[in-house]
């Protein structure tokens, strides 16, 4: 980006003078004053701290500007710029929304209870083929996220691809409104958050307020093997574009061959082409469905989405292969878990091919409500002594799968941990694994599994 204070003092409905810095420029915009450079616009937000407590540090750091709330008193020196705001939460997202306006790409929302980043990471893969495209970082995809997203696009972005995440009802409806997508995308309903929403049903509702802000002549792209939202979309009256594995979809899987780190794959509407995609797990597959149709829709030819799924650049740390110390490999998705995502990936990790032993280490999924106990315990479906060894289990919540397990595996390949635990649990994995293992972590990000898989790959 690249706007002049004054243009953004317009945008966002500044309530100072701020004449004399009208012609100081702005090239990014950061909410955390350490990881800034220079021609920042600071944005103090309020949350565990109040970020106008760093706006000094943020100038120090090279930061041309600052918001600021007018509830607070200014403390920052006379000749460092500052804009007085209602909130700057708020105006960083009417400043987002502005630039949006300014920059005019195609909008491609995407959400889903599993799957939206690797989808995400996939669309963009396939456009940036054939256009200038921006994505989400990381999964910067709430309130603060989107805006930031936005406000990173370079003058000649041609398309940006959002991703949007949501643990409560209106979230998606505020951030579709937002960016108006061109295209949404909703890559399937499954149990996260359902702490917050009490049933799939609900879920699904919720999910789909991403079409609350989709234009008129828009696109929704989804799962069509779930009910759930075949039964919401009768009613809606943009084009609509289904993807998953049966019949009745626009675009469907034929055929896929699944192997230890990639996955094979043919598409009933270009029957002669293979695609491969490079990761494990046929859930997979209706992942890059999901991009494929972005990339039908936009135009994007058979070949060029060939080349961009196969040498896709995936978000870190889901179901990523990374070798360990010790020489195993491990698989890493230790960002997030839930029922749904949790069952995909031991069930493709029980068919990986391993000249040693295939051991799982599973944390607690955060957010399930009073059906945790019985979310935790289903896990039992995926894990039998024929295909995983040895369960490491780690959280209050493992207790109900641990229990569930103690049939199957004797107390030498059935451990349970205490989160305070979560040292010597890294312990005894060091000691136990060894060359030719594969192991496997999973769990909710609160439980911060990296800590272990970085202890594994030193």
């Amino acid at each position: 980006m690249k706007m002049k204070l004054a243009e953004i003092a317009k945008a966002i409905a500044v309530k100072n003078d701020i004449s004399k810095w009208q012609d100081v420029e702005i090239t990014s915009v950061a909410f955390d004053s350490r990881n800034l450079v220079g021609g920042a616009l600071f944005v103090p937000l309020q949350g565990q701290t109040d970020g106008h407590r760093f706006a000094s540090s943020a100038f120090d750091n090279g930061a041309s500007a600052t918001l600021w709330a007018e509830d607070h008193s200014v403390t920052t020196s006379e000749d460092q710029p500052v804009l007085v705001v209602d909130n700057p939460l708020k105006a960083l997202q009417e400043l987002g929304k502005y630039y949006l306006h300014k920059i005019n790409p195609i909008v491609v929302a995407v959400t889903g209870s599993n799957g939206k980043t690797t989808t995400k990471d996939m669309i963009a893969s396939i456009l940036s083929t054939q256009m200038n495209v921006t994505k989400t970082y990381a999964n910067f995809n709430n309130q603060i996220g989107v805006p930031m997203t936005l406000l990173g696009m370079e003058p000649n972005t041609e398309a940006v691809v959002v991703e949007m995440g949501m643990d409560h009802f209106g979230e998606l409806d505020f951030l579709s409104n937002m960016v108006n997508p061109d295209i949404a995308v909703i890559t399937m309903i499954g149990e996260a958050h359902i702490e917050f929403f009490g049933t799939r049903d609900k879920i699904a509702d919720a999910k789909m307020e991403i079409t609350h802000g989709l234009k008129e002549d828009g696109t929704l792209v989804y799962n069509g093997d779930e009910p759930l939202l075949n039964e919401r979309t009768t009613d809606l009256k943009q084009v609509l574009r289904k993807f998953g594995r049966q019949l009745s979809n626009d675009l469907y899987a034929t055929s896929v061959n699944a192997k230890t780190h990639e996955i094979e794959f043919h598409v009933n509407v270009w029957p002669e082409d293979t695609f491969t995609i490079p990761m494990m797990g046929e859930y997979n597959v209706n992942n890059a469905l999901a991009a494929m149709t972005v990339g039908q829709i936009l135009h994007i030819s058979t070949k060029n989405m060939k080349n961009a799924l196969a040498n896709v650049e995936l978000t870190a740390n889901r179901a990523e292969w990374i070798n360990g110390t010790a020489g195993e490999q491990i698989l890493s998705d230790v960002y997030n878990s839930n029922p749904t995502a949790a069952k995909q990936v031991l069930h493709a990790f029980a068919k990986t091919p391993t000249e040693g032993r295939r051991v799982v280490v599973l944390g607690d999924m955060l957010e399930l409500g009073d059906a945790a106990p019985h979310l935790h315990a289903s896990l039992e479906s995926e894990i039998s002594p024929n295909s995983i060894s040895d369960v490491y289990l780690i959280g209050p919540q493992m207790k109900s799968l641990y229990s569930e397990l103690t049939s199957r595996y004797g107390a030498d390949h059935l451990h349970h941990y205490d989160i305070e635990q979560k040292n010597q649990l890294t312990s005894d994995l060091l000691d136990f694994l060894s060359q030719k293992d594969a192991v496997m972590l999973k769990a909710s990000h609160g439980l911060h599994l990296e800590t272990v898989l970085d202890s594994l790959t030193k």
